[in-house]
């Protein structure tokens, strides 16, 4: 395996994983720690130790890796429900409204994610990626008809400092986040937490959006950039709730 060349590994270590993975899980590979540390033991004791490591071991790890973020996401989406809806009310923002319920949808979508990884199966799966296609196109109905709205009644938003600070935190715990479980996802080969991982990059995408808006708001004073915001929200749930569908088919 190349991932032992760089840290020490040896051809006899490297072939002991190749026999290791290669009858039962082709795709599994170590991880670097694992590796590292194996590497710091005297020769003799590597293959005992090598073999000692067993396929299903590496795949509970990587499971109990998806349910921390998954958790981890969903600790910070309930406190931003929280935090958006004081924003939202406080500056009459569609923006930060709408971004409070893809935060809803996001609890929603991780709830489901733990659902299904602890007892994975087609069936779960199937109805987990359709549970979380629904919450998006709700939400794309939602601030389509009030994004709408508010652009023809002109309606402007008033200054949020709070929302901003919010949605730039957010933006960087997001991306973070939708990193780790895409990777996680892929080692799995579990397409619930995968496609989860991009309605978590999605959310990041959407916070960088709302961020954008209510600065060009209160920087410029552009009232219209708060539901144009809401209008990318629109567009970005509509998508991935039809990407969603289109995968069951």
């Amino acid at each position: 395996m190349l991932i032992l060349d760089g840290i020490g590994g040896t051809p006899a270590l490297a072939s002991s994983w190749a026999i290791l993975s290669g009858p039962t899980r082709p795709d599994f590979t170590p991880s670097r720690a694992s590796v590292q540390r194996l590497a710091g033991l005297p020769a003799g004791d590597r293959l005992a130790a090598v073999t000692s490591i067993s396929p299903d071991a590496a795949r509970g790890g990587l499971i109990r890796r998806g349910l921390r973020l998954e958790y981890a996401t969903l600790s910070w989406n309930v406190i931003g429900v929280a935090v958006l809806a004081v924003a939202a009310l406080a500056a009459r923002s569609v923006a930060l409204a709408g971004f409070g319920l893809d935060s809803l949808i996001e609890i929603g979508a991780s709830a489901v994610v733990i659902w299904e990884l602890q007892a994975p199966g087609e069936t779960r799966r199937r109805m987990a990626l359709q549970l979380i296609a629904i919450a998006f196109a709700v939400l794309a109905g939602y601030l389509a008809v009030q994004s709408t709205w508010v652009i023809v009644d002109g309606f402007r938003a008033r200054h949020s400092p709070a929302g901003i600070t919010w949605t730039a935190l957010t933006a960087a715990v997001m991306f973070a986040l939708a990193y780790g479980k895409t990777r996680t996802g892929t080692a799995l080969g579990n397409p619930v937490l995968t496609t989860e991982g991009r309605v978590t990059l999605i959310d990041g995408a959407l916070a960088t959006a709302v961020l954008a808006g209510l600065i060009l708001n209160t920087a410029l004073g552009w009232w219209w950039a708060d539901p144009a915001a809401g209008y990318v929200l629109v567009f970005y749930a509509a998508r991935e709730a039809r990407a969603i569908l289109a995968s069951q088919h």
